[in-house]
């Protein structure tokens, strides 16, 4: 009978050994960026956990953070939220991973005399789908575009919000892209996006969000990264430069 896989708290003290888990080459710009962005918010309330089975494989991660430190445009006082959660292979998938890591995160806001736990939601790309969170026991409290906001209450209190992120698009004129180093992933889209903007003569503005306050006040359901023109929301994740290509070409 195979062992059930442990979790691990990776931690400033240990995060060389077990890595970032969504980054592994330590070569990759984007794994010093992410790593430089970890022990920022780590005294803040951040953690990464990474499930490993007895062989040492990693087979997915969760993050997570304090509601108030969160870099989601989210209002959830006095609950952990959930930033990213991820199981890497298919073949680990359905086994109970993704509920072993969200359970874990449950208790751990128990412990900490939290109020629930919270997490967004989406059918869509680059974030998790809502139905591994209702299997666990949490229900939906709010929607806002394609995005679903599901809590886990603890105790009694006030309800979680998405904030108004489609309020703030107008204040871009121009060209404008926003992104933060929450995922490492972003370093690398930054630089093929400015570079193809400055190819073809489009000025465009890049703005580090270098904090969660800046985050959770973003024109972007995603918080972390936001392409827009002119007020208009273009995408709210990462993409390739083929992908900002044809955006472009679909303007003219």
């Amino acid at each position: 009978m195979p062992e059930t896989p442990h979790i691990i708290s990776v931690t400033p003290q240990n995060v060389d050994t077990y890595g970032l888990f969504c980054v592994k080459s330590k070569k990759n710009p984007g794994h010093t960026s992410k790593l430089r962005w970890f022990l920022q918010e780590f005294p803040q309330g951040l953690r990464l956990k990474i499930l490993q089975d007895e062989a040492g494989r990693q087979l997915g991660f969760m993050e997570y953070t304090t509601a108030e430190h969160a870099w989601r445009p989210v209002e959830a006082s006095n609950h952990l939220f959930i930033h990213c959660m991820f199981i890497y292979k298919n073949e680990d998938k359905g086994k109970g991973s993704a509920s072993l890591l969200i359970q874990d995160c449950i208790e751990d806001a128990r412990q900490q005399g939290k109020a629930g736990v919270v997490a967004m939601c989406s059918d869509g790309a680059w974030i998790t789908n809502k139905r591994i969170f209702l299997k666990n026991g949490f229900r939906q409290v709010d929607q806002r575009g394609r995005f679903e906001l599901m809590q886990f209450p603890l105790t009694d209190g006030t309800i979680p919000q998405l904030k108004d992120w489609e309020g703030r698009q107008g204040n871009y004129k121009g060209w404008h892209l926003l992104y933060a180093h929450q995922c490492p992933w972003h370093q690398k889209c930054v630089e093929e996006l400015q570079g193809f903007a400055e190819e073809v003569g489009i000025q465009l503005q890049v703005t580090e969000i270098t904090e969660a306050a800046m985050a959770q006040s973003a024109p972007s359901g995603f918080g972390v990264f936001a392409l827009l023109k002119d007020g208009q929301l273009l995408e709210d994740h990462y993409i390739s430069k083929t992908r900002f290509r044809n955006i472009i070409q679909s303007l003219v």
